[in-house]
């Protein structure tokens, strides 16, 4: 996959896009990343890429004309997925994750200052926030983006199960307990289940964490999450009552 940012900050994303995971999968030829500064396609002898909002408010808007002549410099007549990051869009999921992965090429563009004049709209594709909050600007929400969507595609992980065995992606529950050596440490011991070698146990006690888990720390997951009978009745024993 391709993946291009239109962005002030190019220089944000090189400690992100090219180490651990995501550089080794840049390594391995499964992604390639490129980073476009809309700055330089600024039409103003200054560079200037934002100016006041017509009807006045707080704060820059950014200007059409750098990002549109860098979004069609950058496609040169080609097709992707065109992304906005902003808090007005839908909330990014594994759900929207897994879809993007299949994507052969997206470009994300990651806005500033106040906003972004509306006419940029007829660039986009879709809009994704990653969060009901606002930072100061769509750069780190463009490198949330990108890490989660890399997980589904094949070969960037070390092992093919681990994007479908965390947190939101086991029916929607959190991640149960995970423990490794030594078995003992400072008197603080794993649970035996897990030593003793039955796998049936093993993954009934992992579901049975999982939906403590969630029961504890994000209740209202359960609404949606994939319940078989057992699942429901364990939890009621501990206090849930399923909305009617």
């Amino acid at each position: 996959m391709r993946i291009d940012v239109l962005t002030l900050f190019p220089e944000m994303f090189e400690g992100v896009f090219h180490t651990s995971m995501l550089g080794r999968a840049e390594s391995k030829g499964i992604l390639s990343f490129h980073t476009h500064d809309i700055r330089e396609y600024s039409q103003n002898k200054h560079h200037n890429t934002d100016d006041y909002a017509f009807g006045g408010g707080a704060g820059m808007v950014m200007m059409a004309q750098p990002i549109f002549d860098c979004m069609e410099a950058v496609l040169n007549g080609e097709s992707a997925r065109r992304i906005l990051m902003t808090p007005r869009g839908r909330t990014l999921t594994p759900d929207m994750a897994r879809e993007l992965a299949k994507e052969e090429r997206i470009v994300i563009l990651a806005g500033h200052y106040e906003g972004l004049d509306e006419r940029i709209s007829e660039l986009i594709d879709d809009e994704i926030s990653i969060g009901d909050y606002v930072l100061t600007g769509g750069e780190l929400p463009a490198m949330v983006l990108v890490d989660c969507l890399a997980r589904f595609i094949p070969g960037v992980l070390g092992c093919s199960e681990s994007a479908e065995d965390e947190s939101f992606s086991n029916d929607g529950l959190l991640e149960y307990p995970q423990y490794t050596r030594p078995a003992d440490f400072r008197g603080r011991l794993v649970p035996e289940v897990l030593l003793n070698g039955n796998h049936a146990e093993i993954n009934k006690w992992r579901r049975q964490q999982s939906l403590l888990k969630t029961l504890k720390m994000r209740p209202e997951l359960l609404e949606g999450a994939r319940l078989s009978k057992s699942d429901v009745e364990f939890l009621e024993q501990h206090g849930y009552a399923k909305q009617e």
